[in-house]
């Protein structure tokens, strides 16, 4: 996430809250996009330090665990950078000019300068974050996908110009007799659907079955994994999309949740504000009187019921509504008593690490180690693929 400011019920419910539950199911990696954040914001940043500091303590309160994730710093990690240069010298210039996203931020961001490089080149930083810890998975939303994808395309490209060696066909064959009796059977089987018919079950079967293999080197690993597909060394593995359950998460005038339009609810905000906010919100225009009929789908607050709400109190809003047989304020009340409960429990647990801020300290610096071993060993690869060490 990029650091600006304390987050907000959007950024927990389109984001955080999936990432709380990730984490129990894949060695995940988190991280502080304060690179990212300049790529807009680097006229001011005299508020950095401290935003990073916020949604550090927002991430803890909200149940991001560092004894089994690694938050960390983007900038912390000085492999990104290298790994974004070295990547920038094979990407085409048409591949970032034709990201959806660069000419709807240039229109929507209109008073601001963003004909730098590094907002044109920020989508190929994304794919060296991304690239640099060798994701089988990207968490994203549907809006992010493309930049996936161009992640996908740039490692690609980037195997098809470093993974090829010479002899590498009589290299991967001996490999595969490396793995033993039973698995080099089962990989030339799983490697023959997969070429023959495209069955993709039958090459993520394949992938697990090398992966898990400690008999095999490093280099023969990657040699079997590029032999799946037909290609060369897989020298950076192609990223799959995880798409997450992204619900809309309507701000206080209706429109999205967002800073920019000062319709939030913070994360840790205090819950008398939080009661003002919800009972003067947007509902359905419609209803003028207490007496007038509603409908729930032209209502923003039906939206917030959709993620706060059991299956009765639903039925009770759209019964209610409908007939006029609640009002909007007796409506809101069930929601407000839950954002209200949640809230309260991301300020309690926010409050230990607010009052310590060694911990904060001590957890972001294990993780900015951690991180930094891990993109080590692929920048280690990478700059032997390029030739720019001694071998």
């Amino acid at each position: 996430m990029r650091p600006t400011g304390r987050l907000h019920l959007g950024n927990y419910h389109g984001a955080l809250r999936n990432w709380v539950e990730l984490q129990y199911q894949y060695e995940c990696y988190f991280f502080i996009a304060d690179w990212h954040m300049l790529t807009t914001g680097y006229e001011d940043t005299s508020a950095l330090q401290e935003h990073v500091r916020e949604v550090l303590i927002d991430w803890l309160a909200a149940g991001l665990n560092p004894g089994v994730a690694t938050l960390f710093i983007q900038s912390q990690v000085p492999e990104h950078a290298e790994l974004h240069l070295l990547l920038s010298m094979i990407t085409p210039l048409g591949w970032l000019e034709r990201v959806p996203s660069y000419k709807d931020q240039q229109e929507q961001l209109k008073e601001k300068d963003l004909a730098t490089y590094g907002f044109l080149g920020y989508p190929l930083l994304q794919s060296a974050d991304i690239l640099v810890y060798r994701a089988a998975y990207v968490p994203v939303g549907e809006d992010q996908v493309a930049h996936v994808e161009l992640t996908r395309e740039t490692a690609r490209r980037f195997n098809h110009l470093y993974g090829r060696e010479p002899d590498f066909a009589a290299k991967a064959e001996r490999a595969v007799k490396s793995l033993g009796g039973r698995n080099s059977s089962n990989y030339k089987q799983l490697r023959r659907k997969f070429q023959e018919s495209g069955d993709t079950e039958a090459l993520q079967r394949a992938q697990a079955l090398v992966q898990s293999n400690n008999r095999i080197t490093v280099a023969d690993r990657e040699r079997l994994l590029g032999f799946l597909e037909g290609t060369g060394v897989t020298l950076l593995p192609e990223p799959q999309v995880l798409l997450t359950s992204t619900p809309k998460v309507p701000g206080l005038d209706g429109r999205k949740m967002s800073k920019s339009y000062g319709n939030t609810i913070g994360l840790r905000e205090d819950p008398d504000s939080v009661v003002t906010k919800l009972r003067a919100m947007q509902t359905d225009p419609a209803r003028v009187r207490r007496t007038d009929p509603g409908d729930p789908q032209k209502c923003p607050v039906w939206d917030l019921h959709k993620i706060y709400s059991d299956e009765s109190t639903r039925r009770w809003v759209q019964e209610g509504c409908r007939s006029a047989g609640i009002g909007c304020l007796e409506c809101k009340q069930p929601l407000i008593d839950k954002v209200v409960e949640e809230i309260g429990g991301m300020r309690r647990r926010a409050q230990e690490f607010e009052d310590n801020p060694e911990l904060v300290r001590n957890i972001v610096s294990e993780g900015n180690e951690k991180a930094r071993d891990a993109a080590r060993q692929t920048l280690d690869v990478v700059r032997h693929a390029m030739h720019l060490r001694p071998d």
